[in-house]
Order: C-alpha cells, then structure tokens, then sequence
C-alpha cells in the first residue's frame, strides 16, 4: 500500500471538499437558470398579453362610443337623409380619427347600399362591394350595430382589418349606417411590444383581426395554433409559450408567445461559461491547495524532523513552532516530553552510579572486619562456655552473611528484612548482652510491603555505631504502619540524639544532590528512595539531645503482587 504524506492528503482532501462545492453549486445554478427562466418567460408573456389587452380595449371602447355619438348627431341625420352639413360630418370624424393610435376610414351608405361619403379616395374597388354587403346585411336583419372582423383591400395595398357599423335613424326609419374600417397596419403596430416575439388578436370565433407574424394564420384567417399541457405551441418548428388573454369588453383574445428555444441556448451557453469559469478555479484552486498544504505541513515537517533525530540518538532535538495552533501545542508538548526524557535519563544514569555506591558500602558494611571479629570473639568464648549458644551463633551470622551477600532481587517483602534485622541484632545483643535492646512494632499490613532490601541496616548500624560513645545502654525500636497509599517506618533509639546545629548539617547533606562529605550512607539512602519513589518519598530525621533519635522512612505502599 503506497503511504501519502500529510501534505498529499491534505492536498487531495482540499481539492475534494473544493470539488464538491463547485459542482452542488453548478446544478444550482443550472436548475436556478432553467426555473428563473421560466419564470421570466412565463411573466414576460403574461405582461404583454395585459399590456395588448389594455391597448385593444381602449380602441375599442373609443370607436364604440364614437361612432354611437357620431351617428346620434344632427348633422349624420342631416347627411344621410339629404346630404347637407357635410363638412361638419367630416370635421368630426377628422378631429375623432386624429387622436386615435388605430387609424380608420369612414363611411356613410344609404338603407339601399349606396355610398354616401368616405374619407377615403373614392374609386370603384371591389372594397365598396363588402361595404354595400355590410349595409345591406345590417337592414335586412335590422341590425342597429355591428362590429366584425373584416380583411378589406384598398388602394395602394392598405388593408382594412375591422368594422364598426351603426345605423343612422330618423324618428322611425333607418335612413342609412355610418361604418368605421380600422386600419390593420396600425392594430399591427399597436400589437408590437417590448419582450414579446409574436402577437395575434381573434375575435369571439378565432378569426384573425391582427398579427404579427402570418405564420400564425390558418385556414379561413382563422388561428390555428394549439397549446399543449405546458403552455408551448410550434411554430416552423419553432418552440413558443403562448399565453391567452380574455377582453370581456368585445370579446376578443390576445394570444402573446415568447420562442423557448433562445432560452436553451442561453442555458447552454451559459453551461459552456460555467465550465470554463469552474475549469480555470480549479486551475487556481490546485494552486492555493499545493501553497496551502505546503504551508500547514511545515509544522508537521519540523516535527517529523525532530522525530527522527530523537530515534538516531540526538537528545537535544528541541523543534520550535510559533503557529499559535494545535501545532504549536503540540510542539510544546514534544519539548517538554524531550525535556522529561532527558531528566529520566539522568536520574537513570545517577540511580546506577548511585546503586553502585550503595551496593559497595552495603558489601563494606557486612564484612566489616570488626564486626567479623567481634562475633568471631564472642563465638570462641561461646564455644567454650555454651556449646548451643555457639551453634545458633554459628547459624545466625551464616544466615546473615547469605541475606547481605545474595542480589538476586532489589525489592524484598518488609517482613524478609525484618527477619535480617532480627538476625543482626541477636548476634549484636550476644555481644552487647543487656545493654542492647531491640523491639519491633509493625503491623501485619506493613509486612507485606516492597520494600529496597537492606534498607533498615545503615541506619541501625549508625545507632549502634554511635550510641554507645553517649550511653551504656541503647534501646531501638522498629515501627511501621500503612497510612492510605503509603508505607511509613519509623527507626527510634535513646541513644543520646544530636544537637541542633549537627542535624541542620545532617539534613542539609541528605537534600543536596551531590555529596561531598565522608558520611554517605543515609545521603545515597536518601537519594535512592527519592529517585525510584519521587520527591515526596525518602527518609526524614529528628534528633533532640539528650533524649534520642527517630529516623522516618516514607515510601509508597506495594505489595508483592504488584512488582511486575
């Protein structure tokens, strides 16, 4: 399996969570494109239906009350019936026509179809014919208003595409129809608005009155185009929203489509503009990612670094980060680490030199060859005297030299170097006889404990060594007890203490770390204890002269099953 280093994966994890982004925001934006323009072709139609639908009502509610007033008036009766006041007829219809946006011609025929008047040039046309045809229809069927889709050619090409007709009545009879034709040049126009490709206006039965595109025509000038589930229709194979507005006024329908089909090119290209965006911000985006990992490695580079140094043996491979983050921290925490390793190390090598010491003034302490010679006095004289004195004694210094000489275990159970105690302190009191007394106090529990061997010895030895320079008689007691998670032993004499100035000196030389003076027995004692147990462990001495001395010893309590 190929390893990635931290700054490849950190690489590759930014790229990936870059990726993800980029593409949710990519379909986003796509699905928000195709929505807003939906929307956008959905109101865009609706709006110029309404704005088409407000121009044709305002056209056809104005033709419809003019000409209902125009043919009200005096002057049209008058007209009509004996062709007098003409030019007020025309002045009329002029200053009507003038200020409307749909332009019309104006007629006035006759009940049996003859034209009267036109505002248009008069010449025979077939447009006269439809005309009569419309003024005779509207008498016959007694039709006293009209307004129709009709698609009347007049001349030079100009298209008529609707008619108001109203008929001009004196008292009972009908003396002839006053007819508006709109031009349909001008409904186109009219129909053309802003954001909106095609236009077409139908009447009640979807003939045509104006469009904007004749492909909309069918058969008959009717509108032929129908509009599926979602709105579209096709157009030459085009695709158009279409949207149908109802005029109440005349019943007419607005019919407005927008092409759908520019809509997909503009997703499509905005797609292609969205690809080559996201392309070059992955471009710049693999670069921050290579700068970005790079920089944030660094400090996993320094460690590693340091790492290495440590596993080849450079102790002093101290690393320094000034992030201010986690790496920092971490820096910090290698150092201390370095820094503890180092003062384990040293403790280490001063226990071994320390345990050296010990071990040789242990070994100087039990084949002293005064204490040999003094036992081996005393056992002469037993030998003689008492035979089974001279054979325990015989026994008890063989037992002993065994226990001092054997270093097969540094730890030992309290109640084994007891029994040694004991042993030493038999052979001590056959040579003291009763000026040597030796109690022991220590609970069952303390017994159990782990304990450095041959720890009780020197300071026992001190006792005996010096007491009897003060007193004739020295008593020694051993106690122990265990207080919560600690083993607390207690060595006492009367032997006559210390003064104050001696023990000052005695403590300050057991606290010092290096000792220079010639007595060392309970300095490396000190030591030791502290070095295996830490600094609240070791031995503490109160003397006071005259009376005695108590040497304490505080040590964790272990018991034989814990030593791994």
């Amino acid at each position: 399996m190929v390893k990635r280093s931290f700054k490849d994966s950190l690489r590759r994890m930014f790229l990936l969570h870059t990726l993800v982004p980029i593409s949710i925001l990519f379909v986003l934006f796509l699905v928000f494109m195709m929505i807003n323009s939906r929307f956008l072709l959905v109101s865009q139609t609706a709006e110029a239906g309404k704005q088409i639908k407000s121009s044709m009502e305002e056209v056809y509610s104005s033709y419809v009350k003019e000409i209902s007033e125009a043919a009200a008036l005096d002057a049209v009766i008058s007209f009509a019936g004996s062709r007098n006041h003409g030019p007020e007829v025309f002045e009329r219809f002029y200053g009507f026509n003038n200020r409307q946006q749909v332009k019309s011609i104006m007629y006035i025929i006759s009940a049996d179809g003859t034209i009267m008047a036109s505002s248009a040039n008069y010449n025979d046309e077939p447009s006269d014919l439809a005309l009569q045809a419309i003024a005779r229809r509207m008498h016959s069927q007694g039709l006293p208003l009209l307004a129709e889709t009709n698609h009347i050619r007049f001349s030079h090409d100009r298209y008529t595409a609707y008619t108001f007709a109203h008929e001009i009545r004196n008292g009972g009879a009908a003396l002839g129809y006053l007819i508006y034709q709109l031009y349909e040049l001008d409904l186109q126009k009219l129909i053309f608005v802003q954001n909106n490709e095609i236009a077409v206006v139908t009447d009640p039965y979807r003939t045509i009155i104006a469009t904007t595109n004749n492909l909309t025509q069918g058969l008959m000038n009717k509108y032929s185009l129908s509009s599926d589930s979602k709105g579209y229709v096709w157009i030459d194979k085009g695709k158009y929203y279409s949207k149908e507005t109802y005029i109440p006024l005349s019943q007419w329908r607005v019919y407005t489509l927008s092409a759908a089909e520019g809509n997909h090119s503009a997703y499509w290209s905005l797609a292609v503009f969205f690809v080559m965006a996201s392309l070059l911000l992955w471009l710049v985006i693999q670069y921050s990612a290579r700068i970005i990992s790079t920089r944030q490695s660094r400090a996993i580079d320094k460690l590693i670094y340091a790492v290495r140094e440590l596993e080849s043996g450079n102790m002093d491979s101290y690393v320094y980060i000034g992030t201010g983050d986690e790496f920092e921290t971490l820096a910090n925490q290698y150092n201390q680490m370095l820094q503890r390793l180092n003062e384990l190390v040293a403790q280490n090598a001063e226990l071994s030199d320390l345990r050296r010491v010990i071990e040789v003034k242990h070994l100087q302490s039990q084949f002293h060859p005064h204490f040999i010679f003094n036992v081996l006095e005393t056992l002469r004289y037993a030998i003689v005297v008492d035979n089974k004195l001279a054979q325990d004694m015989v026994l008890t210094l063989s037992r002993h030299l065994r226990y001092s000489i054997g270093n097969e275990k540094d730890h030992v159970m309290l109640g084994d170097d007891l029994e040694y105690i004991a042993g030493y302190m038999k052979l001590q009191q056959i040579r003291f006889k009763d000026r040597l007394h030796y109690r022991e106090e220590v609970s069952q529990a303390a017994k159990t404990a782990l304990v450095p061997r041959l720890m009780l010895q020197p300071v026992i030895e001190n006792t005996i060594k010096y007491g009897y320079r003060q007193r004739q008689t020295v008593a020694v007691t051993v106690t122990g007890r265990v207080e919560g998670a600690d083993l607390l032993l207690e060595v006492k004499d009367n032997a006559g203490g210390m003064s104050s100035e001696r023990l000052e000196e005695v403590r300050a030389i057991m606290a010092s770390q290096d000792n220079r003076a010639p007595h060392i027995g309970l300095h490396n004692l000190h030591r030791r204890l502290v070095l295996m147990y830490g600094e609240r462990y070791g031995i503490q001495i109160d003397s006071t002269q005259g009376e005695g001395t108590r040497v304490t010893f505080v040590l964790p309590y272990r018991k034989e099953e814990a030593d791994v």
